[in-house]
């Protein structure tokens, strides 16, 4: 009997295997519950609902890329955007910076190489509509910052203005996306310029709320490298602005701590052995920032009052961690969805209710590299058996 099926063996193995990549590229999600007891989902899913996916840290090399890189990972990551965009049928993709892992190093050339890359690993739901901000790794440090070289990569995406942030407005939900980047840098222009537009959100969200431009008190940011910010006091409630789009996560007064990601076995702040392993990769671990960097205190504190934004999604950490701050604002950082920074990439999947403000966030976990890798050898020993 045994020698009858060994011709057919090596059919059976790959076929198994191509039943095994369709089936581990199809992404598991599990809702994560809202620690306020006022947000109730409503388990019905309404039509108008709008589904966001939302990844982050893509860590591209473009041209750079190399054969293992070109046609294993980017081959994999391109079947997990597919099957996630069949599966979730999102309206909207949002990438929350580091799209290149070198981004900040790239000549013209070789940075439209890796947008041929993001494009390519969208396939055929290029067309879908999507925001992309800007990373560290896009964009460097302090010191390369400027208005010049940040101008001709955020021309590369829609929506973003030659300071590199965007406000837009989508299935009647507002966003507003800034170059977090600019606010760590204490003395530099390119932080003024993004201040005014937080500054001119903020006059637009009174104008919304209070039906009136008199009741505003404008006033002017001052030029100093101390985050200094002008103070005014506010009317309006804690999240009744725009969802907040960020690379950098805000300061966080409370131990870091995160919510409903004991499940997933997750930890906002790397440890220090898990901050060598990203460093072994060679890719993730050494940008212009580490890992733990976050907006300083008084640059979020700024933002709260400025902006009182909905919810707030940032990213950098490669981590998922769910976290509400103290004036009760929620913020969700998203995990790096790249085999380049670990080994259990993922995204997030959000639901903006038609009715009500409440917002539905979802962690969805793709494939391990090591599955797959243990796989494929799996099917390397199973068909060099069957030809002995």
């Amino acid at each position: 009997m045994a020698v009858k099926w060994k011709p057919v063996l090596p059919l059976i193995t790959i076929c198994s295997l191509i039943v095994f990549e369709e089936w581990v590229s199809t992404p598991t999600c599990k809702i994560i519950p809202s620690s306020n007891p006022s947000e109730v989902i409503e388990l019905e899913e309404d039509p108008d609902d709008l589904k966001v996916m939302m990844v982050a840290n893509l860590l591209l090399l473009g041209s750079e890329a190399g054969y293992y890189n070109y046609f294993f990972r980017d081959y994999y990551m391109s079947k997990f955007f597919r099957k996630s965009f069949e599966s979730l049928k999102p309206d909207l993709l949002l990438v929350l910076g580091d799209v290149s892992a070198k981004g900040s190093e790239l000549t013209k050339s070789k940075w439209v190489s890796v947008l041929h890359q993001f494009h390519e690993m969208l396939g055929p739901y290029v067309g879908l509509p999507f925001h992309v901000i800007l990373g560290d790794r896009d964009i460097g440090e302090c010191s390369d910052l400027n208005i010049k070289a940040i101008n001709w990569k955020a021309s590369s995406f829609p929506g973003l203005d030659p300071s590199g942030c965007g406000a837009f407005e989508f299935g009647n939900i507002s966003f507003v996306s800034l170059n977090a980047v600019a606010l760590l840098c204490s003395n530099n222009n390119l932080r003024f310029d993004v201040e005014k537009i937080i500054e001119r959100e903020s006059v637009e969200l009174h104008m919304e709320t209070l039906g009136t431009a008199e009741s505003i008190v404008k006033s002017k940011i001052p030029r100093d490298t101390n985050y200094n910010f002008p103070w005014r006091e506010s009317t309006i409630s804690t999240g009744s602005g725009p969802v907040l789009l960020l690379h950098f996560p805000l300061h966080r007064t409370e131990n870091g701590n995160c919510n409903g990601v004991n499940a997933f076995e997750s930890t906002s702040i790397p440890s220090a052995e898990e901050l060598d392993t990203l460093e072994s990769r060679g890719l993730a671990g050494a940008g212009p920032y580490n890992l733990l960097h976050t907006l300083p205190p008084n640059a979020t504190e700024y933002i709260f009052q400025a902006l009182k934004p909905r919810i707030v999604f940032s990213a950098h950490t490669h981590e998922f961690c769910d976290h509400v701050h103290l004036d009760g604002t929620r913020e969700v950082t998203v995990p790096a969805m790249t085999w380049n920074a670990r080994d259990d990439p993922g995204f997030i999947f959000v639901t903006f209710q038609r009715t009500g403000r409440t917002v539905s966030v979802s962690y969805c976990s793709i494939a391990r590299e090591s599955q797959i890798l243990v796989a494929f050898l799996f099917v390397l020993v199973i068909f060099f058996m069957s030809l002995r």
